[in-house]
């Protein structure tokens, strides 16, 4: 039997990983049990935000929408492998 690759779909919940330049405060995240945030310093030495959180395809709509709205650009958005 052959293994079947993982297929993203709009409905089931994935690990997602957002990174945003700036530190962030946890209180930013207070509304939602699901989602982690650590500070990492990037190569010039500045912050960058990490938010990792277990979401359905909604959420991360609604989460980087949130960011939107606060002015955060993105660095990246990536989905880590189950």
């Amino acid at each position: 039997m052959k293994n079947k690759a993982h297929k993203l779909t709009l409905h089931e919940p994935e690990i997602y990983q957002i990174k945003v330049p700036g530190e962030l405060d946890t209180l930013w995240v207070h509304d939602t049990n699901s989602l982690s945030i650590t500070v990492e310093e990037s190569d010039n030495g500045k912050p960058i935000s990490i938010l990792t959180g277990h979401m359905d395809q909604a959420a991360l709509q609604g989460l980087l929408r949130h960011l939107y709205s606060q002015g955060l650009p993105l660095i990246s958005v990536t989905c880590i492998e189950r």
